[in-house]
């Protein structure tokens, strides 16, 4: 009986398990149907543990992700090791981020975070702040007196001697028969333009200041680029168990070292400098800020520690990316003689053969040198940063306050949907009444380089966090161009062509040297 009484206890307790656990799985269910319903993430590859999606991902990252969109879908979620980032691959999302939804996405941030430990300025960021009052503050001071306009105009002196100077150089090579490391010479044209905008008065009194700047800011440059893919993203990015860390430290201390010094040179004379700076009204870059600095009634206190970070950032970006957009389109140009010969004819018909050297105020007037420009741009596409400000819906799925997101603008630049041939250099796309792209040639001859018009083309993003030095960047790679070609003829070192190598590593630059040998077809020096 005792037996009986036990078995049929167990059964019961059996039971009640039994359906305790059911009614368990159920709310389990119930309650991630629910989780799931109110928050829709977008698509995203099968991921592994820690790495997340690294393993599909190469040091051509752009192009990793845009074969992953193809499957995926031009919104996906990609995994950089325990970091999810959504990524955009079309120009319709991109627009929904970066027109309709502007400032939701107005913040930033930087790619690289694995190497934040080794920046040290790290929090001081002006390019890839978050967006709010400091970054507002600078957008400000950089358009009404450093980037734009009016204010550009300050600086053609500068421009126009640093030309002359590249020019003569390479004429001399052309004499002696010597080939040229092009992308030495635009790194030391681009370099000595932003120094000379930045700190002037004391190139002035220091010649050899730019190439001292330039030394320092490139072995930074190159110390950031020893790092793999997975040294920044890997699960082992907070070990830096190669030294390459350290060495970034550093590197950017020299820099830091040189800097404090300036800054100082600059407060030790502050008075004789802005009397004789307003008298002349050659105030520079550093004028302007060291007097913001002092001044107890500014909008926004600076720091030193913003003010040589901003100077590293316009080192990278003013330097890095003008010299690396000219190698890309002189590389383009030598690889494709008829496009070459076609640009010389426009500049000959403008200023003529042997009468003057072509100058920034010609270009409105020669449109295929501008289509040489886009569609070299278009090629070179990159990645841009972006982070969502608050809780909104893009294409029906979830996006919380501080997701991370890449808008992918290679892949938006070569959708084949959007663009016949889209691998292949055809600045004529971007021409009236061409023969490509015959179903947008009634706008696509106005695209401008802004991105707000048409976000299949963005070469420097779009929206309020698109790229400030635009329009510095375009006045020098339009008259730097311009003159190249009319200039000179290229023999290749060695080769036919040229294979267009990017450097391995994270930083994505243009693998130096590209050996020349210039043919001097029209001497500046003698106009």
């Amino acid at each position: 009986m005792a037996s009986g009484e036990n078995g049929f206890a167990y059964y019961c307790y059996l039971c009640i398990a039994w359906i305790a656990i059911t009614l368990v799985v159920q709310l389990f269910i119930k309650t991630c149907t629910s989780f799931c319903a109110k928050t829709r993430h977008p698509p995203s590859p099968p991921a592994l543990p820690i790495i997340g999606h690294l393993h599909l991902l190469s040091s051509k990252l752009p192009n990793s992700l845009k074969t992953l969109a193809s499957r995926y879908g031009p919104l996906m979620q990609i995994r950089f090791g325990s970091i999810p980032i959504y990524v955009v691959s079309d120009a319709k999302t991109a627009r929904e981020m970066l027109k309709i939804n502007d400032v939701d996405f107005a913040s930033k941030y930087t790619l690289g975070f694995g190497l934040s430990k080794f920046d040290i300025y790290d929090g001081y960021t002006f390019f890839n702040a978050q967006y709010g009052p400091y970054w507002r503050f600078m957008k400000k001071l950089c358009m009404t007196k450093l980037f734009a306009g009016s204010q550009l105009d300050r600086f053609i002196h500068i421009r126009e001697q640093e030309t002359l100077k590249l020019l003569k150089s390479l004429v001399e090579k052309s004499r002696e028969g010597k080939p040229c490391d092009l992308g030495e010479e635009l790194s030391a044209f681009s370099s000595n333009i932003i120094c000379r905008m930045a700190i002037g008065n004391r190139c002035m009194d220091n010649p050899n200041l730019p190439l001292e700047i330039r030394t320092l800011v490139g072995d930074i440059m190159k110390n950031a680029a020893k790092f793999s893919f997975t040294d920044v993203f890997g699960p082992l990015n907070r070990f830096d168990l190669s030294g390459k860390g350290k060495r970034l430290v550093s590197a950017t201390r020299k820099y830091d070292k040189l800097l404090e010094q300036l800054m100082k040179e600059y407060e030790d004379n502050f008075d004789k400098l802005i009397n004789s700076t307003c008298d002349k009204k050659e105030k520079d870059v550093m004028d302007i800020l060291m007097e913001t600095y002092k001044d107890t009634n500014a909008e926004l206190k600076l720091t030193r520690m913003h003010i040589k970070k901003f100077f590293l950032e316009i080192f990278f970006a003013g330097v890095e990316s003008i010299a690396t957009s000219l190698q890309s389109t002189i590389v383009e140009l030598i690889n494709n003689p008829t496009v070459f010969m076609k640009l010389r004819e426009e500049i000959h018909s403008v200023v003529g053969s042997n009468y003057r050297l072509v100058k920034e105020s010609d270009v409105p007037s020669l449109p295929f040198l501008q289509a040489v420009v886009k569609e070299t741009l278009r090629l070179r596409g990159t990645l841009r940063a972006r982070q969502c400000n608050v809780d909104t819906k893009i294409n029906g799925y979830d996006i919380k306050a501080g997701t991370r997101i890449l808008i992918n603008a290679y892949a938006i630049m070569r959708d084949p949907s959007t663009w016949e041939k889209p691998d292949e250099f055809l600045p004529e796309r971007f021409l009236a009444n061409n023969s490509i792209d015959t179903n947008n040639i009634d706008h696509r001859s106005t695209w401008s380089f802004k991105g707000d018009r048409d976000f299949h083309f963005q070469p420097f993003g779009s929206g309020r966090r698109a790229c400030i030095g635009a329009s510095h960047g375009l006045i020098v790679t339009h008259a730097t161009i311009g003159a190249l070609v009319q200039c000179f003829d290229w023999e290749v070192k060695d080769a036919d062509k040229i294979v267009n190598r990017v450097a391995t590593g994270y930083s994505g630059s243009r693998a130096l040297p590209l050996a020349c040998y210039p043919i001097t077809r029209f001497d500046p020096t003698k106009a």
